[in-house]
């Protein structure tokens, strides 16, 4: 019994006390502490405690390495089994071997068997160089493990310290990522790489830094203050959603459907059409306590995506944020979205769509940029996607756009509609130019002339009074019944089933 204590002191303290404590006078918690915050209800049951390298390889005859520098184990987060995994930079500086790699691969297996989230806190130094082409097989080992599971337990990463090299691929193929401020950095080359081989000059927080990649890159999904934060957000995340595939959302199913109308929701319609709907506002009193879980708030901000209940019932928003860019879609929020759509659909969770969409952003850069294969990615994961899909049209619904935002005919369950709606294949404005362009000219009063011919080309065929005439949009409603509506629409969609022809998968336009 003493030899056990022993090694399981010797473990505990990973690199050693004087290590362990400098970190944390430094405001930064350990490998063991991540895990400690994570797991709410009672301690991890840890595995590989006692693992250890072969010790075979060149340069590492004398080192001692307590669990191989990864902790690996299962623990709860809300009464629910959460597999994951921890690199402790004060071993060997976190870095990767054949062990190393063995151990997070069989935590992973062991979450894929037993169908529970997978959660990697990633702080190293990037390959183990004495182990050679070892370390490098195990990064690919793990890769192999990140894609099996993709699809079938979610995948979170934390980014608490380095993460460069080969060793980025790896969160780059979970779920959603979460970088740490000032203590983490993400990068394939570094900036002297950079330097030394295209001679451009730059900084790291210029290419791997936090800021860079939410609001740049794209590459991650949120940024926490510190390392208790990034812990409290994957605690938050993991609370909107199942624990594999073929379980449901954590939904809330005693919470009765709220018929009551919001009147507030007519306040947040601008007097003039012109003027920009604040869509975050209007998601506010949609959601349950106005609870609403922002995914890369930083990144193509025309497009707002995220987790919240509704009436208890946990949905995925996509909604155009005509506060920026006009709500146009663009290159990355077409990716963005249709990342995120795809997400939802793997997981069972119901999509709710806010729609108030001018069209795609013109422009040189975006037709050379292939906004043609970047929308074309929108458009399949929606009409790909089986899960319950509901539609609400706010304002402005034009073009391809349109289609792009879940319309009935990209698969939409319900379609609903305010009456501020204008549905059409472009504005009453460009199109009476186009359209009356001779009748406009040759007017006594061309501008009041132009004004006639907007209204009546808006109300014959841009209201959505036509687009209810026409089986386009199920309802037009009172904006004061938009929660009461998507509310009863998602209880009446929960229950669908459908069916696809049989195929390995279809060709996303990547």
């Amino acid at each position: 019994m003493d030899e056990l204590a022993k090694r399981r002191e010797a473990v505990a303290v990973g690199g050693g006390k004087d290590k362990l404590e400098a970190r944390r006078a430094k405001g930064l918690m350990t490998a063991r502490d991540r895990l400690d915050a994570l797991f709410q209800h009672g301690p991890m049951q840890e595995s590989g405690m006692h693992v250890k390298h072969g010790c075979h390889n060149f340069g590492m005859e004398a080192k001692d390495l307590p669990a191989d520098g990864v902790v690996t184990g299962v623990g709860y987060v809300d009464g629910r089994p959460v597999a994951s995994y921890s690199q402790d930079f004060t071993v060997a500086g976190g870095s990767l071997g054949a062990v190393h790699a063995s151990k997070i691969c069989d935590i992973m297996e062991f979450a894929i068997r037993n169908g529970m989230p997978v959660v990697g806190f990633n702080d190293s130094g990037g390959a183990r160089i004495q182990e050679g082409v070892e370390s490098l097989s195990g990064y690919g080992q793990v890769f192999f493990k990140n894609v099996y599971a993709s699809g079938v337990v979610p995948q979170i990463a934390v980014i608490s310290g380095p993460c460069a090299g080969g060793a980025a691929y790896s969160p780059a193929l979970t779920d959603f990522i979460i970088m740490t401020k000032g203590t983490s950095s993400m990068f394939i080359t570094g900036p002297e790489v950079i330097k030394a081989v295209t001679g451009q000059v730059c900084t790291m927080d210029d290419i791997g830094s936090p800021a860079a990649h939410a609001a740049v890159s794209g590459n991650i999904h949120f940024v926490a203050e510190n390392d208790a934060h990034a812990v409290q957000l994957v605690q938050k995340l993991l609370s909107f959603i199942p624990s594999n595939n073929v379980m449901d959302p954590p939904h809330r199913m005693d919470q009765p459907v709220d018929m009551n109308p919001d009147p507030g929701m007519r306040d947040l319609i601008p007097e003039d059409s012109k003027t920009p709907l604040d869509v975050k506002a209007v998601i506010a009193r949609l959601v349950d306590g106005g609870d609403f879980l922002e995914v890369q708030m930083d990144f193509a901000k025309n497009i707002v995506v995220g987790f919240g209940r509704i009436c208890g019932i946990v949905v995925g928003i996509i909604a155009n944020q005509p506060a920026v860019k006009a709500g146009t879609l663009d290159i990355d929020a077409s990716d963005k979205s249709a990342r995120f759509i795809r997400f939802c659909n793997i997981f069972n969770i119901p999509i709710v769509s806010l729609v108030d969409v001018p069209g795609f952003l013109p422009g040189v850069a975006q037709e050379r940029g292939g906004i043609i294969r970047h929308g074309a990615k929108m458009l399949f994961a929606y009409a790909a996607a089986t899960v319950p899909k509901i539609t609400m049209i706010l304002r402005k619904a034009y073009g391809g756009a349109y289609l792009a935002m879940c319309s009935k005919d990209l698969g939409a369950d319900l379609v609903f509609a305010w009456p501020t709606a204008e549905i059409a294949v472009m504005g009453a404005q460009g199109a009476v130019k186009i359209l009356y362009k001779r009748e406009i000219q040759t007017a006594a009063d061309p501008v009041e002339k132009e004004k006639e011919l907007i209204a009546e080309y808006t109300a014959k065929f841009a209201s959505p009074y036509q687009a209810a005439s026409l089986g386009i949009i199920n309802d037009v409603i009172d904006p004061a019944e938009t929660r009461a509506i998507i509310a009863m629409a998602l209880r009446n969609t929960l229950s669908k089933r459908e069916t696809r022809p049989p195929k390995k998968h279809g060709n996303i336009p990547l």
